[in-house]
């Protein structure tokens, strides 16, 4: 089930993916937490704070893992969350489920041109969280990644 305003945040996540500095061999992400309330926890955006930063990673670490407000927070990526990584011993889907988070949602799943099998939609809903994905907003995720598509 889609919360209404799904979009308007996976929008924002977009637009934050576009901040990116373009790398070759690395996708341009962005991603937003929101709290229960609808208001915005943290974002962040792949090569943020350095070169192997991905964007769910970097909004994680602005806020304490602690924050009581992440129990009812939606998690919003642009791209389905790595489940495999060379650059940090976490992966985002293995950051995430180690949250309160268990709602995320994606723009489209990560292509097998980086990882051959990336299976971070399949282990969140595993561990219990519930992924949503906005399929119809994947072309304007994808045009933020045309340094690689294309």
């Amino acid at each position: 089930m889609t919360h209404a305003d799904d979009v308007t945040w996976m929008e924002r996540a977009i637009e934050l993916s576009r901040k990116c500095p373009p790398a070759e061999g690395a996708f341009s992400v962005g991603a937003i937490i929101v709290g229960a309330d609808g208001k915005e926890l943290a974002n962040g955006y792949s090569r943020e704070t350095d070169t192997h930063v991905h964007a769910e990673e970097s909004a994680l670490a602005k806020l304490p893992t602690d924050d009581p407000r992440l129990a009812g927070a939606t998690l919003y990526s642009t791209l389905e969350p790595c489940s495999e990584r060379k650059s940090r011993p976490l992966t985002c889907t293995q950051l995430i489920l180690r949250s309160p988070i268990r709602r995320v949602v994606i723009a489209w799943r990560e292509p097998s041109l980086l990882v051959s099998d990336c299976i971070g939609v399949e282990s969140l809903r595993v561990e219990g969280a519930e992924v949503v994905e906005l399929p119809h907003l994947a072309p304007i995720a994808r045009s933020v990644n045309r340094h690689l598509l294309n």
